[in-house]
């Protein structure tokens, strides 16, 4: 993958092992170059990761970062565009409609909370996964699934 089309993940405090996992394995299906573990979520090895992951945590490159705030700065100063995953009142994107520009680092939050407003703040955009059934949200695994394979449609491109 040339280098202009990095993508990247931040995982912002995201407690099930399990869901960490799930990030892994499909992080690896849809090539993300860095997975950043933050906050208190949970860094292999753990067993509840790899039960998932089936070894993509081996080989996908991941670091932990305690801090998000300051890793998305970071990143920021390096030309990456920053992507909120997150239902909000502030001004959102529906995915479909959502054109990546690259580098780009889509960062993933706590389910039951969300993420927290000042790392929506430091967005440059925030997505969100357009819901048509009596619930409002989708698993975090999954809803990252979604926005991968839209992303990545447009790495290939």
């Amino acid at each position: 993958m040339r280098d202009e089309k990095r993508f990247y993940v931040i995982c912002q405090n995201i407690r099930s092992l399990f869901n960490v996992g799930s990030i892994f394995r499909t992080a690896d299906a849809f090539g993300v170059d860095k997975i950043y573990l933050t906050g208190i979520t949970g860094m292999p090895p753990r067993a509840e990761i790899s039960k998932v992951a089936l070894g993509a945590e081996n080989f996908v490159p991941w670091e932990y970062v305690r801090q998000p705030a300051r890793l998305v700065r970071r990143l920021k100063s390096e030309g990456v565009h920053i992507i909120a995953l997150e239902q909000s009142k502030a001004k959102t994107v529906f995915l479909n409609q959502f054109k990546p520009r690259f580098p780009l680092a889509l960062i993933l939050g706590y389910e039951p909370t969300g993420l927290p407003k000042g790392l929506l703040k430091l967005s440059d955009t925030i997505v969100e996964i357009k819901m048509y059934g009596k619930k409002e949200s989708l698993n975090v695994g999954v809803a990252f699934g979604i926005a991968a394979k839209h992303i990545s449609d447009f790495r290939r491109v």
